[in-house]
């Protein structure tokens, strides 16, 4: 693992939706693995740690422009130009610095989310020390979070999961994408099915809140089966508090659209991804997790979440209940959704958006032999 010595403040590339409001501290950069063949997001990109001084240094400098922001909220005029002079005068690097600093501020400042890929895999004395830090200058924040990966976790001593949890790590989001060893090693992920149980087992005992994610249609039509029973009985034998529902898009910047143009499997359109998702709740069994699908547009059907076991049938009816529309109306509801006119089941009721996607439909020829090209581009454009 390399580090850069050079000290800039960094904001990483991306985020879960659900840390929109969040501070953005990088402690990484890119992934340490980067071979999973649905991703692009770190392709030609090189892994390294941050200097643990160079991301305290960013909390310092936050922590400023917030003290800064506070006081103006009780400045008079005079405080107040000063402070926009200041800010005037900064250069481009503060610049940033300020502008991280005001959108936490204006968001509460209630949580920090740890980039890039997988904060994990730094030294975990380093990681205590930095979730010590934070927890020192922002002591009224409620949640720190991080992306990690099973192989990272599993091999994180119980002992030191301890540490980081009480150090104050208290949300962690693997991505599990399938339990089933087949597609494990199909899409490269770098992992195994009892590594995701090993991972997702040891982060719940430390205390640490776990979000797991799944990809229906990352096995094709070939493994759709396999991929929902797997990952469902996984996911019995974790427990996580949340399932985050991720359907699979695929992209020119990874590489699994090699392995569906040499038609090592093919892709399932979102009829079948349904299927696999309607099985794979169908097979969670004794799990309390919160399903969550309406945390990102490319999910087909926002609705189909609730929390396990009061919920299930609830869900279970939201996907029978696509499942059993006539084709033409999963038709227009695909484009419905893909297009962002409608963002729910129950807008196939809706006059206006009805009218408008069936003016799509005919504006660009779209029928049952075309629609699922058609979509494929649409859903391109939200990865």
């Amino acid at each position: 693992m390399k580090e850069c010595t050079d000290y800039a403040y960094e904001v990483g590339p991306i985020r879960p939706p659900s840390e929109a409001a969040s501070l953005l501290l990088r402690v990484t950069r890119n992934c340490p693995w980067n071979r999973c063949k649905f991703c692009g997001v770190y392709k030609k990109t090189r892994f390294s740690v941050r200097p643990k001084e160079h991301v305290m240094k960013d909390i310092d400098s936050i922590k400023m422009w917030t003290d800064l922001l506070k006081a103006a909220e009780a400045a008079d005029a005079q405080e107040w130009n000063g402070m926009i002079s200041r800010f005037n005068k900064s250069d481009e690097e503060q610049f940033w610095v300020y502008s991280s600093a005001a959108h936490w501020y204006r968001n509460g400042m209630r949580s920090v989310f740890l980039q890039d890929s997988d904060s994990l895999v730094i030294k975990p004395d380093d990681l205590a020390d930095i979730l010590i830090y934070i927890r020192k200058q922002f002591p009224e924040i409620e949640r720190i979070t991080s992306y990690s990966r099973s192989e990272t976790v599993a091999r994180i001593s119980d002992e030191n999961m301890k540490r980081i949890a009480d150090a104050g790590l208290n949300r962690i989001h693997i991505g599990m994408e399938t339990g089933s060893d087949v597609v494990l090693k199909l899409v490269d992920k770098g992992t195994t099915k009892e590594k995701h149980i090993i991972a997702g087992r040891k982060v719940k005992a430390a205390g640490i809140e776990l979000s797991e994610y799944f990809i229906p249609g990352l096995g094709g039509n070939e493994y759709s089966e396999l991929n929902a029973i797997e990952t469902a009985d996984a996911l019995n034998k974790i427990n996580p508090d949340y399932i985050r529902i991720r359907t699979l898009a695929v992209t020119q910047r990874g590489s699994l659209i090699e392995d569906y143009r040499k038609e090592i499997f093919t892709r399932a359109n979102d009829t079948k991804m349904i299927e696999e998702l309607l099985l794979m709740v169908e097979n969670l069994e004794g799990v309390t997790s919160t399903i969550i699908s309406s945390d990102h547009i490319i999910n087909l059907l926002p609705e189909a979440g609730g929390r396990l076991p009061d919920d299930k049938q609830k869900i279970i009816s939201v996907l029978k209940g696509y499942l059993e529309l006539p084709e033409n109306e999963k038709i227009i509801y695909r484009i419905g959704r893909r297009t962002g006119v409608m963002s729910s089941i129950k807008d196939l009721d809706d006059g206006d958006s009805r009218d408008h996607v069936l003016g799509l439909i005919n504006k660009y020829g779209i029928n049952s032999d075309n629609v699922d090209a058609f979509v494929d581009d649409l859903m391109n454009r939200f990865i």
